[in-house]
């Protein structure tokens, strides 16, 4: 027999569960325990939700931050006490610097209890688990009765669901989870909740200044060097296929380039005419030649950055070659972003989907010189011709063997489909990802660089997967990340999930030796310092149960991909260990191109 909702006079736990149906938060991802009992058993007999039972808490924050990703639907953890709301903590900070809508949703033993030692209890060993999370979320806080339980979820869903979204934890004692809805409360006797829809208790921002945008269309329209700069707050925005063409209108109707920062990589289709790819942390070559004068002066006139922050990955470490000689606007949803990286001439709080609509709705009203617009879309053509945008062009076309990494990115340029969905993991993998990927109008590019945690691609892309079965999905991790969250093969195997994995193995933590090269040069060697030592990758992945397969050259995954496609198609994971040349090193560790000179 059915569960009742709250509706039908049911416990909390139904009362939680129908707020998760109205946002449309039916899949859940957590380890399960006593301290979650009763709400594990009302997700079990209602029909609507699914509980994805993970090998780890940690890498099932990370699945419902992918899987938010994926499907713009909230992603739900949910954790018992102790132990495994701890564990959650890293993943759902992860989601909330990232700007992804997580609920984790903690356990705690019967309030009977409290205090009295009981196993995996917060209380009797000084844990309090609702501060450790408002440290790292956005909202934080405990569901302690019946009465009044609908303002505090309500709460958490508002702040979860602002832009930009966010993640929060909830935390609810299992006696909690099992007492019936208190029909006296009068909260629910003035409106009974939930309400019918969710815009009965929040909404959205989704207007854009009037006279911002017309300021921003002057200077667009009579700069003459102009230049777009797009970050990760434009993800959500452009998954509005409105809001993605009308950012592309807009850069080729004055014909001013796009380039993105390094978490925004994808927002704007990098095989676009006018796309100068990523700028800063192991970013494109091209922006340079649109950016700087041969005296090393700025030669870009105007900058309208939309939806970045301007941190230290988006600028490489605020370097004044972003600065224009000229107007620089800053577009943002948070007012507390704006200005923080760089004075700005122009800073505008504003929702990016909405501002970059209302821009383009007024900017055939704001024409530039037909015989400028002209001149610089040859010019860009001229840049794109005589300049490799990458750092090392032969290690991006090398066949050879051992592996190139670049050589890597680019035959997965050759085979994804047009809709794939890329994860990168936290690593060397994500300079190799940045800056020889190429990510097209209809697929996605995922990566954690506000926090930069190591086994969130491992994860992530599971949780995408499992969000849209039809597409494939793609994780680049190293094999550092990948023995971190190693058992969550075993998760997706259990699940038929056929994600696939391509694991960089050079069994080093190679970005840390690199790096540590770099700064402490005269201290030798660190290329033992931080081995992993020798693991059969192949081996352990099959025992999973995925199929999994050793590549030593870009032949060998051509060769490999079309039995790794068809086996992802009947659900089962596949693993691609790519033997690399323990040697290569991602362009962040070259010398920064704004100091090479410009001919």
């Amino acid at each position: 027999m059915a569960a009742p909702t709250s509706s039908q006079g049911g416990t909390v736990a139904d009362q939680l569960l129908d707020y998760l149906v109205l946002e449309n938060a039916t899949l859940m991802f957590g380890v399960p325990g006593a301290g979650i009992a009763h709400l594990l058993e009302r997700v079990r007999q209602r029909r609507e939700f699914t509980y994805i039972v993970c090998r780890h808490e940690s890498a099932a924050a990370y699945m419902a931050d992918g899987y938010f990703r994926a499907t713009g639907k909230p992603g739900v953890v949910l954790v018992t006490s102790g132990p495994g709301a701890t564990n959650a903590l890293t993943g759902t900070m992860n989601a909330n610097f990232g700007g992804s809508a997580v609920m984790t949703l903690t356990g705690e033993v019967q309030q009977d209890f409290l205090g009295r030692g009981y196993l995996q209890e917060g209380t009797d060993c000084g844990l309090n688990i609702r501060d450790i999370y408002a440290a790292g979320t956005r909202y934080s806080a405990d569901i302690a009765a019946s009465a009044g339980a609908p303002i505090i979820i309500e709460q958490a869903l508002r702040d979860m669901l602002s832009i930009p979204r966010r993640a929060v934890r909830l935390g609810i004692s299992d006696s909690v989870a099992s007492a019936m809805i208190d029909d006296e409360d009068p909260f629910q006797i003035v409106a009974p909740r939930p309400p019918a829809r969710p815009t009965n208790y929040r909404s959205l921002p989704g207007g854009a200044p009037v006279d911002a945008v017309r300021r921003v269309l002057k200077v667009m329209s009579t700069a003459m060097r102009p230049l777009i700069l797009v970050g990760s707050g434009c993800r959500d925005a452009v998954r509005d296929p409105d809001t993605a063409d009308a950012l592309r209108a807009l850069a080729e109707w004055w014909q001013v380039p796009v380039m993105t920062t390094s978490d925004g990589k994808g927002v704007f289709p990098e095989t676009n005419e006018l796309s100068l790819r990523t700028y800063g942390f192991a970013g494109c070559q091209w922006p340079q030649y649109w950016m700087i004068n041969k005296d090393g002066t700025a030669a870009h006139d105007a900058l309208l950055v939309i939806g970045s922050s301007l941190g230290e990955l988006a600028t490489y470490r605020w370097n004044p070659m972003l600065v224009p000689n000229g107007p620089f606007i800053q577009v943002d949803i948070d007012q507390a972003m704006i200005g923080r990286g760089f004075p700005v001439t122009d800073g505008i709080v504003a929702e990016a989907g909405a501002f970059i609509r209302a821009l383009w709705d007024q900017a055939p009203t704001w024409p530039a010189s037909p015989a400028v617009v002209a001149e610089r879309k040859a010019e860009i053509a001229g840049i794109k011709k005589a300049n490799s945008p990458f750092s090392s062009p032969d290690d991006y076309t090398s066949e050879a063997a051992p592996l190139q990494p670049a050589a890597l990115c680019r035959t997965l340029n050759e085979l994804l489909p047009a809709d794939a969905s890329i994860f990168i993991d936290c690593g060397n993998c994500v300079g190799w990802g940045l800056h020889s990927l190429i990510v097209d109008r209809k697929q996605e590019f995922h990566s954690a660089l506000a926090m930069g945690p190591m086994g969130f691609g491992v994860c992530g892309v599971i949780g995408a997967k499992l969000g849209q079965p039809g597409r494939l999905s793609l994780a680049l991790v190293g094999d550092g990340a990948f023995l971190m969250q190693l058992g969550e093969i075993s998760t997706a195997a259990a699940h038929k999930v056929g994600a696939i994995w391509v694991v960089l193995k050079d069994e080093d933590l190679n970005m840390v030796a690199q790096g540590m090269a770099m700064m402490f040069a005269s201290d030798g060697s660190f290329s033992d310092a931080y081995s992993l030592g020798t693991t059969d990758l192949v081996k352990v992945a099959e025992g999973l149960g995925a199929n999994a397969v050793g590549i030593s050259s870009p032949g060998d995954l051509r060769d490999a991909w079309p039995k790794i496609v068809d086996g992802a198609n009947n659900g089962r994971p596949q693993v691609i260990v790519a033997h690399i040349d323990p040697k290569a090193a991602p362009p962040y560790w070259s010398p920064p191109y704004w100091q090479k000179k410009v001919d």
